[in-house]
């Protein structure tokens, strides 16, 4: 085993590299040369509402898939084993949530940021909190998706860490501030097709070199590794059937349901019926990254079951495991290490370009568009300006994270905090007519208080082996005498960290039992706590408060007629009952229906909540009054 490659780590690699970082480069300068003519900040933002399901789906996909999940997800099956592919199990449930549920009422609305929703639903304050608590996450996470790959592989490759953090950002930044969503888009689409090409890579080699598939199998099969299915019903435990089912599924719909990253693609799609076939077409795209991150994980497993690169003191992170793999299998065909590296960038460059155009949003909808009065040209400017300063910001981010260690493990703690009780939030306004602004506002404030205090006490108490239950490594195999360089140690090392799918590193020493047991939930379960106290309490607060009595404008709550499902159950009952016509016009409504209300008729209503109208008219499928 070799833990160096820097000398391997040919010019015909860093070829490979450069030519993806300019490939996406130059999908922006496309973009800005045809929509040099536009100048509208909502073409710049939402694409004028033209792309289609295809490309969305595609970068929904590219999107969900960073650097650090690359990276992090395939060293979390050599782990804790194959379970980890339930998660699939998860996205299911969350797309149907969010086809539902979520997606189309805010496609009804057509805003640019979610949080423009909340001060309808609710008010300003509440708006304004989500704001401030959504960009504080956003930047955060923003940096480490730019440092932890370059810090991952510059302790493998010797790949300079400031080159890495630098080309990142600066291409990223580049082709935003050019191209918009569109350039978005269509780069996430080539940067999936990029992480697809480097795993199947990784993949084929180590099956050639093992022997075969049914080798890699059976390897994790003697190693524990094929553990799909644990129904264990105890909390906290850290992965079973229901931490995923539950959990995993709490934070997909986090992700797909309400941030803005996700809804901005959504309301850019020409109708509704496209944006829900780009969140059923994710899917697929979803479930075949999976199949190949649990696949490359069984064959890490299988190539270092007899010496760990980890506890053998190769290397300081699980992260870097998988670069560690490619550089002792694939050095030996250039270019391939170069592909690899460049899938991992990709990851970065996905997530970090999704979020420098939704920061870009978000600030330009709910901090500039309520105070400043602009012409629309101006705000493109401005759109323009925010993507270039956000890209600035997150490679001081970047370098914040490489000085402060301890950001990594406080990057895992707020994306929990923030995550769910924002998803109880808008759920909250969405599901209970009721709801009024004091509960929404006690909610959120509840909601955040939970998921802190939960995600504090695993930091302080973390949980102990017979609830990780991590899976057994061997250095038997290892040949020391060919390494003297190595570290002698067989004790855990610190792992890098990723927001939704790792935690940090857990050791049991002297800890509390009871402490323990109080305190540490699986980490999949931040998310929905957070959820759950949130919607609880802003419901009670809401009924004491005299939400029942409140009149609010049906636009912004979740309508059954909103439902493909509903669409569906409804033909199915007129046809057995013979009206063949009604049931046919409903079916062809429920697929085929338009938005007909858009952000200028919601501004509007002057009074949503203190309407004196009788009874809320009710809507047909096509959504008039």
């Amino acid at each position: 085993m070799s833990a160096v490659g820097a000398n391997s780590f040919g010019v015909t690699n860093y070829v490979v590299f450069a030519l993806m970082l300019g490939v996406s480069a130059c999908i922006g300068v496309y973009f800005a040369w045809v929509d040099r003519r536009k100048n509208s900040s909502g073409d710049f933002l939402t694409a004028g509402r033209t792309l289609t399901a295809l490309p969305v789906s595609m970068s929904l996909t590219a999107s969900a898939m960073s650097a650090i999940t690359v990276l992090s997800n395939p060293a979390e099956v050599y782990r804790y084993g194959a379970i980890f592919g339930l998660f699939c199990f998860a996205y299911f449930l969350a797309t149907i949530i969010t086809s539902e549920i979520f997606l189309p009422v805010f496609y009804r609305l057509g805003f640019t940021s979610t949080y423009e929703y909340l001060e309808l639903r609710f008010n300003k304050t509440i708006r304004l909190l989500g704001t401030i608590i959504f960009l504080f996450q956003t930047v955060l996470v923003g940096g480490i998706s730019v440092y932890g790959p370059a810090l991952a592989l510059n302790k493998v490759i010797n790949m300079d860490l400031w080159v890495g953090i630098s080309s990142t950002a600066a291409v990223c930044t580049f082709y935003c501030t050019l191209g918009g969503i569109k350039a978005v888009v269509w780069t996430d689409v080539f940067q999936l097709g990029i992480m697809l090409s480097g795993f199947l890579a990784v993949i084929i080699k180590a099956v050639i070199i093992q022997g075969g598939v049914s080798v890699i199998f059976s390897d994790a099969q003697q190693g524990g590794r094929l553990n799909f299915w644990d129904f264990d019903m105890n909390p906290l435990r850290r992965h079973t059937f229901w931490t995923f089912v539950i959990g995993g599924t709490s934070i997909c719909t986090t992700v797909y349901g309400v941030t803005p990253a996700a809804v901005q693609r959504y309301i850019s799609c020409k109708s509704v019926t496209q944006a829900r076939l780009a969140v059923y077409i994710n899917l697929v795209g979803i479930w075949s990254c999976f199949v190949c991150i649990v696949f490359s994980g069984l064959c890490l497993y299988s190539v270092y079951k007899d010496c760990d690169p980890w506890t053998a003191g190769l290397i300081s992170s699980p992260d870097q495991l998988m670069p560690n793999l490619v550089m002792d299998i694939l050095t030996v065909n250039p270019g391939l290490p170069g592909l690899f590296l460049a899938a991992v960038y990709s990851g970065s460059l996905s997530t970090v370009s999704s979020l420098i155009n939704v920061l870009a949003a978000v600030t330009l909808e709910d901090l500039i568009k309520p105070y400043i009065r602009r012409s629309e040209r101006h705000l493109l400017v401005i759109s323009k300006a925010l993507s270039f300063f956000y890209g600035v910001v997150f490679i001081a981010m970047a370098g914040l994270a490489s000085v402060l260690g301890g950001m990594l493990q406080a990057y895992v703690v707020i994306g929990s905090v923030t995550g769910g009780p924002l998803l109880g939030l808008f759920s909250l306004g969405m599901l209970c007519p009721f709801a009024n602004s004091k509960g929404g506002l006690s909610g959120l404030i509840s909601g955040l208080i939970a998921a802190l205090c939960v995600s504090l006490g695993e930091v302080i108490s973390p949980s102990p082996p017979e609830m990780t239950r991590p899976l057994p490594l061997s250095t038997a195999g290892c040949n020391f005498t060919t390494t003297p360089q190595l570290n002698w140690t067989t004790t855990a090392l610190p792992q890098a960290t990723s927001l939704v799918f790792t935690t940090a590193e857990q050791s049991s020493e002297d800890m509390d039992p009871e402490a323990v047991a109080w305190l540490s939930p699986s980490y999949l379960y931040y998310n929905i706590i957070g959820a759950l106290t949130a919607l609880a309490v802003g419901t009670i607060v809401s009924l004491l408060t005299g939400g029942l009595k409140q009149k609010v404008e049906p636009t912004l709550i979740f309508q059954k007629e909103d439902s493909t499902l509903y669409h569906f159950f409804e033909f199915l009952r007129k046809t057995l009952r013979g009206d063949k016509e009604t049931s046919h016009s409903n079916h062809v409504c429920a697929f085929s229906s338009e938005p007909t209300l858009r952000r200028e008729s919601v501004v509007k209503e002057t009074s949503f909540k203190t309407s004196t109208s009788p009874e809320p008219q009710r809507r047909n499928c096509n959504g008039s009054m």
